[in-house]
């Protein structure tokens, strides 16, 4: 049984790939458990195997102790600490050999705080795990907050201790499906994020734009940048682009490459 959590800031699309990904893992002769993990969740693009809302609902939590939405947010969250029994029994009883976990909508809520890095131990104990840390294409499309996005990365990896696996989702919004299978390398040139990433782009010119940072101290985070995030998977959830190359990667990081035709059965843990 592997672990993938989808994780990323809000509105990254993490509800609609999990959708995705079970779907096409599903239809290549495998299982695929979704499990929801964010308890102020109100409408999802799929219906969850595994959903934390049945434990602790994070509307129920604000009226009850009169918090406001962040704070009942955060209260929600560590409180499913207390259920993590029951989750991993319900998640074993699915018999799956992928478990798709939807993580809460604000990414901070779990990657920094205490809670969150000990609930995911605990959720995913004994088995292989890996990470994708979603963006919104258009956010990454500028250099500053390409840049930003690959810190947050980056903080995301130092605390969840997870293989992490960059995606930036949402490309239909950049170009059309159609134009992307023709020419994919157009995407480079309209998201600046795999631009930066690109071998063929200096991190020279990267320093060259940063107006308040050291110009050197910029091109020296580039090159780290480069080395440790590694290659990103473009990704349309919507228009199921991108699909395969995602799940070859996740097979890379989880089992060493093996094709999806020698995975374990359902069931075999």
């Amino acid at each position: 049984m592997y672990f993938v959590l989808v994780m990323g800031p809000a509105g990254s699309g993490k509800s609609t790939l999990t959708a995705a990904i079970s779907q096409w893992i599903e239809d290549h002769q495998m299982s695929a458990a979704k499990v929801n993990l964010d308890p102020a969740a109100e409408v999802l693009p799929y219906v969850p195997d595994v959903d934390v809302r049945r434990y602790v609902r994070t509307y129920d939590v604000m009226i009850k102790e009169g918090l406001g939405p962040n704070g009942a947010l955060v209260a929600s969250v560590d409180l499913l600490i207390n259920h993590v029994a029951e989750l991993v029994e319900e998640i074993y009883e699915t018999r799956s050999n992928y478990v798709i976990v939807d993580m809460p909508g604000q990414l901070e809520i779990v990657a920094f705080r205490r809670i969150g890095p000990q609930l995911i131990r605990e959720l995913t104990k004994g088995c292989r795990v890996a990470s994708l840390f979603l963006t919104d294409a258009r956010l990454v499309a500028q250099p500053a907050s390409a840049f930003s996005i690959l810190l947050l990365m980056l903080s995301t990896l130092y605390r969840m201790n997870v293989p992490l696996i960059p995606i930036v989702n949402k490309v239909d919004l950049v170009a059309s499906k159609e134009s992307l299978e023709k020419d994919p390398t157009m995407l480079e040139e309209n998201i600046y994020l795999l631009k930066m990433l690109s071998d063929n782009y200096s991190c020279l010119e990267v320093g060259s734009l940063s107006y308040y940072i050291d110009t050197d101290i910029s091109a020296g985070l580039c090159r780290i940048l480069k080395q440790v995030i590694g290659d990103v998977i473009p990704v349309s959830a919507r228009e199921f682009y991108g699909l395969d190359d995602l799940y070859a990667k996740i097979q890379q990081v989880l089992a060493g490459g093996e094709d999806y035709l020698t995975e374990e059965p359902s069931g075999v843990l």
